[in-house]
């Protein structure tokens, strides 16, 4: 079995495993939310907090790397655990690596995403299933970008909500 192979095998084990977190990971574990049309990937630091690359996360304006809590992370959806039986960093190890790279704002949709970063984090190889799916499957890419799209459209009407309530606000304070 070819390197590659085996690096595919390890990929789709690893999504089979996936759970919901029901009690505090350890320090190291792979957290995964499933988000409109992909998933975003982070690294579990400890004490409530995961470090992942923003990216596209919370906008279309690219995010860097920062440690959050679980909660922002999940932005609203459900949290999985990904267990990665052959990663060469575990534990610590893997969130000393997160955190050495705290505050880049290198993020590249295809080349360096938030699944690149933690597949570095915890194998030293910065690689992403999802884009190579992608990339063999156009079927999926159609996906994902339409789904992308939605959580645009989506963010666009929570800012567009916030500015007119925001707005009424402060009409309201002027009329007083």
């Amino acid at each position: 079995m070819s390197s590659e192979q085996m690096s595919r095998l390890i990929d789709q084990r690893a999504a089979a495993r996936g759970f919901s977190l029901d009690a505090e990971p350890l320090p190291g574990t792979e957290l995964v939310t499933r988000r409109s049309g992909y998933e975003h990937h982070g690294i579990y630091a400890g004490n409530g907090m995961v470090i992942h690359y923003a990216g596209f996360a919370k906008s279309l304006h690219r995010g860097p790397v920062e440690e959050l809590s679980i909660a922002q992370f999940a932005d609203g959806h459900e949290v999985s655990v990904r267990a990665n039986p052959a990663a060469a960093f575990v534990g610590m190890e893997a969130v000393r690596r997160a955190r050495s790279r705290l505050g880049e704002d290198s993020y590249r949709l295809l080349t360096n995403n938030c699944e690149h970063f933690v597949s570095w984090c915890l194998f030293g190889e910065a690689r992403s299933s999802q884009v190579r799916a992608c990339l063999l499957h156009p079927r999926i890419a159609f996906h994902a970008v339409t789904g992308l799209f939605r959580a645009y459209l989506a963010a666009a009407r929570r800012r567009h909500a916030s500015a007119s309530t925001a707005s009424g606000a402060n009409g309201a304070a002027l009329a007083i």
